[in-house]
């Protein structure tokens, strides 16, 4: 269980952050003279140095974004114009990519950062560019939306890429996408110019996943423990009954894999706050507003509680929760994660993401006056984020691309490297962790300026 720090705060983290950014700055320069973009996207390190991993085209935006998210943080514009330009040379084909689940990662990390700098003032307006970015959000919303599959009783959900059978546990976080491209006012127009909500797929979306993928401890199966997620969810087609958990990159439909954990709570935590900042004439013929938020607080609150309680007391967890040999770990849990160790890889990129969940989550609990259960998730996530902005999660070496260490890809088929004299993945990094952990580090950063509150849309009431 996390030994969760309650004198910390946003400002004790500050010379972390700091350092954080200045070891981000060379490691984004080095990358973009490096990278050859014929070679693909860079997906993870070998051996310090970015390399490629076709399954899907999903972190390409996580490379412009993190040049976006180091301007926001540090204000050097060489870094703006590396993500501004590759958004508009690189980033269109997965705007319109109609096989991936992965919209909200791509294009809300690039077009998305882009329009929120200026709608907060931080880059100049510009009417034209500010038109691109909003075509780019509202048509990215609407193609995402559109791979989707009907469930029976007014429920469905954006299928992964493995088909319209599989709803994934991490797509609750491409449904940013869908609610910016609402905010923009947009709609996904289907057969006979039929209006589609947009809002109205993701609160579906978001209650089939917590449906079918997070458990409440309610006896569901004899696995059912209140938090645990499922990476996967299996449909039949044929009549739409949810037939069993799988999963892609876990060690079992039965255990959970942390990465989809954290999507859940970041995601979950993150359309909390969106939602609360619409009018309840939005949600007219979508559902009782109230219920809806019940139900997104229920499933953020319970993963929540699973990850605290399942992570070391550091705040770096371990790939799998069922992983085979963490039985050979001792007492695991009542001790820091080991990164080293001969068993189990850990994943920070997993703690990276869960973290801002946490602090998202404790942020909206606060706002509506829950203090205890607020302080609580929101100093969690300041006690896991110290420990990634330290060694040996932060590599400062500035001849290792990566930023934050340690992190696991698929460790079922192998995909990571494992070091010579090492019998685990271990000391590498992947796009989706240096970009969550800029991301988290911008996050606690604006907190302890007192600057705005970084957002991934545009607050309704403030505008």
């Amino acid at each position: 269980m996390i030994k969760i720090d309650n004198e910390l705060t946003a400002a004790t983290l500050g010379p972390a952050i700091t350092r954080l950014f200045e070891a981000s700055a060379a490691k984004i320069e080095r990358l973009q003279k490096r990278w050859n973009p014929s070679a693909g996207t860079p997906v993870f390190t070998v051996k310090g140095e970015y390399t490629s991993r076709g399954w899907t085209e999903w972190t390409q935006g996580f490379q412009f974004g993190a040049a976006i998210l180091q301007f926001d943080a540090t204000r050097e514009k060489r870094f703006l114009e590396i993500g501004r330009q590759a958004t508009v040379d690189k980033m269109a084909s997965h705007v319109t990519h109609v096989g991936v689940h992965d919209h909200g990662f791509n294009n809300v990390s690039t077009y998305g950062n882009l329009l929120r700098l200026m709608n907060e003032g931080r880059i100049a307006e510009d009417a034209w560019e500010r038109r691109f970015y909003e075509l780019a959000l509202k048509a990215t919303g609407a193609v995402q939306a559109s791979r989707w599959t009907a469930l029976p009783g007014d429920i469905g959900y954006v299928y992964s890429f493995n088909g319209p059978q599989s709803l994934f546990a991490d797509t609750i976080r491409s449904m940013r996408a869908l609610a910016v491209s609402h905010q923009l006012g947009h709609v996904l127009m289907g057969e006979g110019d039929r209006p589609i909500s947009l809002l109205g797929r993701l609160l579906q979306h978001g209650e089939a996943t917590a449906r079918f993928n997070v458990y409440f401890g309610k006896g569901r199966d004899a696995y059912d423990i209140r938090g645990r997620v499922a990476h996967e969810s299996i449909f039949n087609l044929n009549d739409g009954a949810y037939r069993c958990p799988s999963t892609q990159q876990g060690y079992s439909p039965f255990s959970t894999w942390t990465r989809g954990l954290a999507w859940i709570i970041c995601g979950y935590a993150e359309e909390l706050e969106f939602l609360s900042t619409l009018p309840a004439a939005a949600f007219e013929g979508l559902g009782d507003r109230t219920t809806i938020m019940a139900r997104f607080l229920e499933t953020a609150q319970a993963t929540a509680d699973f990850f605290i309680d399942q992570t070391p007391i550091d705040g770096i967890v371990y790939w799998d929760t069922g992983a085979p040999g963490l039985e050979k770990l001792g007492d695991y849990l009542s001790r820091p994660a080991d990164p080293f160790n001969d068993h189990e890889p850990v994943d920070s990129s997993a703690s990276a993401i869960a973290a801002q969940g946490l602090l998202r989550l404790g942020a909206y609990l606060e706002a509506r006056g829950s203090a205890a259960d607020a302080r609580r998730y929101r100093q969690a996530g300041l006690t896991v984020a110290r420990s990634l902005f330290a060694e040996p999660y932060l590599s400062t070496d500035p001849a290792h691309e990566g930023l934050l260490l340690h992190s696991v890809y698929h460790r079922p088929n192998g995909w990571d490297h494992v070091p010579p004299g090492r019998k685990i993945p271990c000391g590498e990094a992947c796009m989706w962790g240096d970009y969550h952990a800029r991301e988290l580090a911008l996050l606690i950063q604006r907190q302890a300026k007192s600057a705005p509150y970084l957002r991934f849309f545009l607050d309704a009431r403030a505008s």
